[in-house]
């Protein structure tokens, strides 16, 4: 009887095959769905988060702000403390700090907006007009005991939070396609709205 001594063709054609399939399944799972998807899914975290952050803080009676930082494409949940000072809050991963993917920013626009209103966010005395911690009483020392900066955006137990409108834009340095840009849009209370690009454009 002969030996064989190597594949035959078929053989070859199915490895392959084989070899296309689990090479493209890896490539969709590292690679995920498109830039307009991944855009999509940043801004559905940001909204079904920042909703939960607004219940936590009515169910718990705290004062949630956001610290959000548009170099670093990062944006942090914190607390008001007993002391009126922000802090993280303890033992809720969900709110800690995350960071944006590779290519995409936050740009945070809290002025001129058509729903803003000026009676809100005031009540205790604590926000100034700046929507920033007041000033008094703040002692400036070394630069490590220097607190990071306040946050930008306010959940508060009553309900209210910081009118806004934020964007999450995808634009890589390698590719002629336009950039993606959601827009999520916080009017006086939750749930607030998530814009598509092609909702932007009505």
């Amino acid at each position: 009887m002969r030996k064989q001594l190597g594949f035959t063709l078929l053989e070859v054609l199915l490895v392959l095959a084989l070899m296309g399939l689990i090479i493209s399944v890896v490539t969709y799972t590292a690679l995920g769905t498109n830039n307009y998807d991944k855009v999509e899914d940043q801004a559905k975290r940001f909204q079904v988060v920042f909703d939960m952050a607004s219940d936590y803080a009515i169910l718990n009676q705290v004062q949630l702000g956001i610290r959000i930082d548009e170099e670093e494409s990062t944006y942090t949940y914190v607390t008001l403390d007993d002391e009126d000072n922000w802090v993280d809050i303890p033992d809720q991963k969900l709110f800690a700090t995350y960071e944006m993917p590779e290519y995409m920013s936050l740009e945070l626009n809290l002025e001129d907006l058509p729903w803003e209103t000026e009676e809100q966010l005031f009540d205790r005395g604590i926000f100034d007009e700046e929507l920033s911690i007041s000033d008094e009483g703040v002692n400036i020392g070394n630069e490590e005991d220097i607190p990071p900066p306040p946050p930008q955006l306010f959940l508060l137990s009553s309900g209210d939070i910081t009118p806004f409108e934020l964007s999450i834009t995808y634009e890589d340095d390698f590719s002629s396609d336009y950039p993606i840009t959601f827009v999520l849009q916080g009017k006086e209370t939750t749930p607030i709205e998530r814009l598509a690009p092609e909702d932007q454009a009505l």
